[in-house]
């Protein structure tokens, strides 16, 4: 049977070696890194080594960084009101981009009459004019702009939009989430006030995402109280193994990024431009910068359900977008708020790249690409 080809990596990766191994060796430890004995104090060495390093490589202190169950949760935890940076805030307001990750267009613990939207161009990047607008009246708030879109893969603005909402006494949250070990990212250069990542989309285990806030930010209320771990953030038992695989992917992934997104970025546009030549495909977000692993297309008269399962049975992995909504039989929100009709948002099929794909890999969803084209678009 032949080895199957994973093209979902903006969904879920493989775990790395490195993260497995630090798992593996935290299992072991038996202390509760709350315990001030010497079996605790072990299992609190590996948080904390893990705390370091998500700060080192994302330009944060381990101080500011709190560990959640996911990229979900540590969302929701950022979008507070109340919170305030050194001469801003406290933020009374929420205002999202419309292509924001479902967990941040719910507008964590902001009410929904406090909730505004910030709308994108037809490539899928944030109107900054727009946003200037939104700042304009009203108090101060907090801004939610994604790094790099989960779907798309477009780079937003985030550093000149950080100007903006700071110009304006704002504070600016990045989800960070599909960014990290794709491309550079530092919270200082970009300005970013809080930003949310995930250990999964980088060869960490699932079920672990952190928060690192810039220095000198203040008012954030726990959302999980009766204990006083994370710096009485976030009560409940650290889970070690998890956090100990997340500091061990993050260092693996940040020492190869130069080299993998070099390598995918030439996978890629090979196999974007076989995509195109089948079936005159479009290239969502072409015109606007993207990750170097990242394609999302479609086709006139394309089912992306249709594609999905096609694509799956001829041994390619690969989405119709989120991960978050599989199996939703409705258009991309992301597309919509591009201006896409539904029926052109229903066929997008989105395929991502990782660290271990190979060329073959690539001539292997292409074949896969050109008998689904003359199969599903015949006619």
């Amino acid at each position: 049977m032949p080895i199957r080809v994973y093209l979902d990596w903006n969904a879920t990766t493989p775990l790395r070696p490195e993260a497995r191994a630090a798992m593996l060796a935290a299992w072991d430890q038996i202390g509760n890194p709350s315990s001030v004995h010497a079996e605790g104090r072990e299992a609190r060495r590996l948080v904390e080594d893990a705390r370091g390093a998500v700060a080192a490589a994302v330009g944060g202190l381990p101080r500011n960084v709190v560990f959640t169950s996911a990229g979900t949760e540590a969302n929701a935890l950022a979008l507070s009101p109340g919170l305030r940076g050194p001469a801003r805030g406290p933020v009374e307001r929420l205002l999202v981009s419309r292509v924001e990750h479902a967990s941040v267009l719910s507008g964590g613990r902001f009410p929904m009459d406090k909730i505004g939207h910030i709308r994108v161009t037809r490539a899928g990047v944030v109107d900054l004019d727009y946003l200037k607008a939104q700042l304009k009246d009203g108090p101060p708030a907090l801004v939610s702009i994604m790094a790099a879109n989960n779907e798309t893969g477009a780079l937003q603005p985030v550093a000149e939009a950080a100007q903006i909402v700071h110009e304006a006494g704002g504070l600016l949250h990045v989800d960070a989430i599909q960014a990290l070990g794709k491309i550079v990212f530092n919270i200082n250069e970009v300005g970013a006030d809080l930003a949310t990542f995930s250990a999964h989309k980088i060869g960490g285990p699932k079920g672990i995402g952190a928060l690192v806030m810039a220095d000198g930010i203040s008012g954030l209320e726990p959302a999980l109280r009766g204990g006083g771990q994370e710096l009485n953030r976030r009560a409940g038992t650290e889970n070690v193994a998890g956090i100990a695989g997340f500091g061990a992917a993050v260092k693996a992934a940040l020492q190869a990024l130069p080299e993998d997104a070099k390598r995918m970025a030439t996978l890629r546009d090979h196999l974007e431009n076989g995509i195109r030549a089948i079936a005159g495909a479009t290239i969502f977000s072409e015109d606007a910068a993207r990750l170097p692993n990242t394609i999302l297309f479609t086709a006139r008269g394309l089912k992306a359900e249709t594609a999905v399962i096609g694509f799956d049975l001829e041994g390619v992995a690969v989405s119709s977008g989120s991960a978050c909504s599989s199996g939703k039989v409705q258009p991309s929100h992301v597309l919509s708020a591009m201006g896409y009709d539904p029926a052109t948002a229903q066929g997008a099929v989105r395929l991502s790249l990782g660290w271990s794909t190979e060329p073959e890999d690539i001539n292997r969803a292409l074949e896969a690409w050109r008998k689904l084209g003359n199969t599903l678009l015949r006619g």
